[in-house]
């Protein structure tokens, strides 16, 4: 287990999220699932939480109850390759056609994520302001992103 990993709250929904996003994800798996016992908040033998890896990253899953709700304050970034590995997240994961821009997308659970050309910090980092400012003007008018189109802004085509 890593030092740090994030904790996502969800209302009743963790073990159905969990295995949602470990069938989106290669290198994933559910590790543990513990649930609530006697005098706890919520019944028991309701899940508590589920453990599990995305692509070997862990995770944590809570079913808290409706207290707390996702915002797109916070994002999980996923770099990708190749194009057909950013529509195949996109696809999968993309369920808010709203709320789609510049890359990010929300999960039918209304979990935030950045589905991104693993060249994106490269481009955005040059040291030519140009060719930043291009990549940039060009993401802005994206929903999801398009690489070929990112390279061709980043070499002025």
């Amino acid at each position: 287990m890593r030092k740090i990993a994030p904790c996502l709250w969800f209302d009743n929904e963790a073990e159905e999220a969990a295995s949602f996003y470990v069938s989106v994800f290669k290198n994933s798996k559910i590790t543990a699932v513990s649930h609530y016992g006697e005098g706890m908040p919520l019944p028991k033998g309701t899940v508590l939480e589920v453990s599990f890896q995305l692509d070997g990253e862990d995770f944590l899953a809570l079913n808290g109850g409706p207290l707390f709700t996702f915002s797109p304050a916070i994002s999980f970034v996923v770099n990708c390759d190749t194009q057909e590995h950013i529509d195949d997240l996109w696809t999968k994961l993309s369920a808010d056609e709203q709320s789609e821009q510049c890359g990010w997308l929300k999960d039918k659970y209304g979990l935030s994520w950045q589905i991104v050309p693993s060249v994106l910090p490269e481009m955005m980092n040059s040291k030519e302001p140009a060719k930043r400012d291009r990549v940039f003007a060009a993401l802005m008018e994206m929903k999801k992103l398009d690489v070929a189109a990112l390279r061709r802004a980043y070499d002025g085509k």
